[in-house]
């Protein structure tokens, strides 16, 4: 099993894409990628739930499961914990860990809008990484999501620090799409970062250890099934490309 901690410190940035179900995390390792993440909106609209409620904790834990089955390390976005009780947090990070998982993302957005005190959130880093001291806990700070216009930089480097202090292995900011403010935000800290992947942002010297796909190839493969099935519709026909049955078969052990 590839060592996940190891992977944030590459000379190359860790394109970490993101998987809904068991199948696109198999085609994803199949591909040649050595690690993969879930993402929160593909596993909560595959089930009908809207995301970032903290409604998908029994659907989150079981892809957890099933995607630890495959060959490399699996890191999973819980939202803001399911629970604003660090125990409660702590019990969910330790079910993860228990049958493989390398690591979590843990937002300090709440279901109920806005964002969490910072000692709050700090709180609950703490409670996993006492619990679960060798899983990746990358904390996830949305403070670009949250407003119309992105905070100052040392706003957000507060909470990072705030984080790491508390234990945190990572730093994700989603959102951050300045270079200048990225290779700031990096060189301000002592963890790896943690972008999103964002069109004609090169992040290669940036300081960038990790780049996140998020919802990105979910969203992708709607976009293209619905693209293909009018085409089809309109006469066009199936490119020549496409797996076939057999082809997705060989992913299920």
């Amino acid at each position: 099993m590839t060592d996940f901690f190891a992977l944030h410190h590459a000379e190359t940035p860790l394109l970490l894409p993101n998987a809904w179900d068991f199948t696109s995390g198999a085609a994803l390792f199949d591909a040649g990628f050595p690690a993969i993440g879930t993402t929160s909106l593909g596993v909560a609209a595959a089930h009908g739930l809207p995301d970032g409620r903290g409604r998908t904790r029994t659907e989150t834990v079981a892809l957890a499961r099933s995607l630890t089955r495959l060959p490399g390390p699996v890191t999973v976005d819980i939202e803001a914990g399911f629970s604003e009780d660090p125990g409660e947090v702590a019990d969910l990070a330790a079910e993860l860990a228990s049958f493989g998982t390398a690591g979590i993302n843990l937002e300090d957005s709440r279901p109920t809008g806005g964002l969490a005190e910072p000692d709050d959130h700090a709180a609950l880093v703490s409670a996993v990484k006492t619990r679960v001291p060798g899983l990746f806990v990358n904390a996830r700070i949305d403070a670009h999501w949250q407003t119309e216009h992105p905070p100052p930089l040392t706003r957000v480097l507060d909470r990072a620090r705030r984080y790491v202090a508390a234990g945190a292995d990572g730093i994700f900011v989603p959102g951050l799409n300045d270079s200048a403010d990225i290779a700031a935000l990096a060189g301000g800290l002592p963890v790896p970062l943690n972008i999103l992947y964002a069109r004609g942002l090169d992040y290669r010297d940036l300081g960038v250890a990790r780049v996140s796909l998020g919802s990105l190839l979910y969203r992708a493969a709607l976009h293209t099934a619905t693209t293909l099935a009018r085409s089809i519709r309109d006469g066009g026909a199936a490119p020549d490309d496409i797996p076939g049955y057999r082809d997705i078969e060989r992913f299920i052990p």
